[in-house]
């Protein structure tokens, strides 16, 4: 695939929540089982040869984002813990979110051990130190996510046996907002993102994305799909 270009469309519905989420890790609980699952399955070929399923599942309500991830892992480790502790380093899940264009975008890179990692970038150009143009959130804004994990905070030494673990999470979209204006009515608005596995300091270390990237770089707005919110919290989700 040649650098910015898409050789199919990568899209998913966001369905409307008429249950909320327990935010506690069930992945088969009424409002999970309505959602639509995703696969996180393009795997970057730099990556060892451990290959995690995972997938993810998204709702919504008028108040924000819910996500779930479920990963069939190996290899798990959690070694950086605290306020914007680099969590890529260790086994992580990420959603990139982009509402709107020419708003920048919003990383949400949560380790298996629920730390949480989160820029406000709008120039993912590299430079020393980071991005050409992004805004760290401050420690406030991250308390605003909830956030579920099924393992402990710190995970070392490595589990190096096959398990499963999950992280589930809520983003009220007035944290999204603060951040990139006013994003007014939900229903059938389509905004870009991607979701990611990773583990870059693990034994096996890998890069896997919803969306496939063109590079080993999941910033990489110009390779993110399309999620769209359904049209109305009328519709039903039998």
């Amino acid at each position: 695939m040649a650098p910015g270009v898409i050789e199919a469309p990568i899209h998913y519905t966001v369905r409307y929540a008429s249950v909320r989420p327990g935010l506690g890790g069930d992945w088969s609980e009424t409002a999970w089982v309505r959602a639509n699952t995703l696969e996180i399955a393009n795997f970057r070929t730099e990556s060892s040869d451990h290959r995690p399923r995972t997938q993810a599942r998204l709702v919504y309500d008028e108040r924000g984002l819910y996500g779930i991830f479920r990963v069939q892992d190996q290899y798990v480790r959690c070694a950086h813990i605290g306020y914007m502790a680099p969590t890529y380093l260790d086994s992580c899940v990420e959603l990139f979110l982009q509402p709107k264009a020419g708003k920048g975008y919003l990383n949400f890179e949560f380790s298996c051990g629920g730390s949480l990692l989160c820029y406000h970038i709008v120039d993912p150009t590299r430079i020393p130190g980071g991005f050409r143009d992004f805004t760290p959130f401050p420690e406030a804004d991250l308390s605003q996510v909830a956030i579920y994990h099924s393992l402990p905070s710190r995970v070392e030494p490595e589990i190096a046996e096959p398990m499963e673990w999950r992280l589930e999470y809520f983003i009220p979209f007035s944290l999204l907002e603060k951040w990139i204006g006013p994003l007014g009515l939900m229903y059938d608005q389509q905004w870009r993102a991607n979701l990611y596995k990773c583990g870059d300091e693990t034994s096996h270390p890998h890069w896997a994305s919803w969306a496939p990237v063109d590079e080993l770089n999941f910033h990489l707005p110009r390779c993110f799909g399309t999620i769209q919110f359904q049209e109305s919290p009328s519709v039903s989700l039998s």
